[in-house]
């Protein structure tokens, strides 16, 4: 995976602030979607978009069989099948626009342009169940050298840490 070098109009929190603008930051994502789909010879097709637009609508990771339901209750084009949304985030995955959260079994859109190969940390909040997503620089020598020592080559570098946002602890 490459990285695309289109510059965003403005930066991303780790957690969006409750009043951030989410029309503009899902607007950002698209276009972003719509970049890195052009640069890598792809198409974001009708059903991509719908997924990514699914996932973009909320901060928090979705199954899914929470997506059917959501792409369902839409009113475009009536339920996808499961294959067609697991085809649509497997390819949004490997197109660096959507990440798995592993332990709980869910996608979330990534409005962060990075290198696949740089360490991801999600912030799993348990209160209201948002992801923040937070570069793993600080982090990605000390995984590379410890890989390397054990002669390991990681595939996903993705580290996942629960606990309580602090939008959540000041509430």
């Amino acid at each position: 995976m490459r990285k695309v070098s289109a510059k965003k109009p403005h930066t991303h929190d780790v957690f969006p602030t409750p009043d951030h603008d989410h029309d503009r930051c899902a607007a950002d994502a698209i276009a972003h979607a719509e970049a890195v789909c052009a640069a890598h010879k792809e198409r974001l097709t009708p059903i991509r978009r719908r997924v990514l637009e699914a996932l973009l609508a909320s901060h928090a990771p979705l199954g899914a069989y929470e997506l059917i339901d959501r792409l369902a209750d839409s009113g475009e084009g009536g339920r996808p099948a499961p294959i067609t949304i697991y085809r649509a985030l497997d390819f949004l995955r490997e197109q660096g626009l959507v990440h798995r959260i592993e332990s709980r079994n869910a996608f979330i859109a990534c409005v962060h342009n990075h290198e696949s190969a740089d360490p991801v940390v999600f912030l799993i909040c348990e209160s209201c169940g948002a992801v923040g997503e937070a570069t793993g620089a600080a982090i990605a020598d000390s995984i590379r050298n410890a890989s390397r020592s054990a002669g390991f080559v990681p595939k996903t570098p993705v580290i996942e840490i629960s606990g309580t946002c602090a939008h959540c602890r000041q509430s």
